[in-house]
């Protein structure tokens, strides 16, 4: 109901601009009618109706002409003139309507187009069925054709994966079981050197205890030696001494004697 209403403001503009033309040529009335004509009040607005969209032939005009040519003829217009604006109100009125109803469509044309609409959508539905019976029927064998084909690759894949695990697990078992003799190889000679490596420490043990043995015994010769030397060095120290005092007693009892 707005845009009907805005639609009708516009149609009232265009014919006062239409009038003023023909007022100003002095066409339809002189100048006094015009002046009366401009400061009129404004007219009053009218309830407009519900246009339903109807084919050309049965279209309505969305106001009452007769009570718009009253409504002229009471704010000062004659009823020519009156007659003259509402006639150029319709058929304004009218070429608008035209173009309106050119970007319109009808509850009948609507309906028909969603009928075509439909009709369009079972033949696609048909087509997709043939299609599903011709080109999916192929794919699927496509389909059946490339499983079977993965199937197969799989299978192969799958005993190559066993041969390289079993050779990959032979290869394992070989490489263990030499390094496993290597390593016993190197325990035992390890074994033999360490146990070869005792022999020879007990021996040189043994060699040295009897080489300590032996400077014991040196050394407790060396002190026996000692010892007696030193007895022996004693003595000969006490012999002097007493060798010495008793030639000075000598050599004092003949010097007595000679006195």
């Amino acid at each position: 109901m707005t845009s009907v209403n805005r639609h009708c403001v516009t149609l009232f503009r265009s014919v006062f601009r239409h009038c003023q033309r023909h007022l100003n040529n002095g066409t339809y009335w002189g100048t006094q009618s015009w002046r009366e004509f401009h400061v009129a009040t404004p007219v009053a607005a009218y309830d407009l109706r519900k246009v339903e969209l109807t084919p050309l032939e049965q279209r309505k005009l969305t106001f009452d002409s007769h009570a718009m040519v009253i409504e002229l003829e009471s704010n000062g217009f004659e009823k020519r003139q009156a007659e003259i604006i509402v006639a150029a109100l319709v058929t304004l009125a009218t070429a608008n309507m035209d173009i309106v109803y050119k970007d319109m469509v009808t509850g009948a044309h609507q309906e028909i187009a969603l009928q075509q609409i439909m009709a369009h959508l079972d033949s696609i539905r048909k087509d997709m069925v043939i299609l599903e019976k011709s080109e999916f029927a192929n794919l699927r064998s496509e389909n059946a054709k490339m499983k079977t084909e993965l199937d197969q690759i799989r299978n192969r894949l799958m005993e190559e994966s066993k041969k390289v695990r079993a050779e990959a697990k032979l290869d394992i078992n070989l490489e263990r079981s030499r390094v496993t003799d290597m390593f016993t190889e190197q325990e035992k000679k390890l074994m033999e050197n360490s146990t070869e490596f005792h022999r020879k420490n007990a021996v040189i043990d043994h060699e040295t205890m009897e080489t300590t043995k032996k400077i014991d015994l040196e050394v407790a010769s060396l002190k026996t030696l000692l010892e007696s030397l030193k007895l022996e060095t004693i003595r000969y120290l006490a012999g002097s001494v007493c060798l010495y005092a008793k030639s000075n007693v000598i050599c004092h009892m003949l010097r007595t004697q000679q006195v």
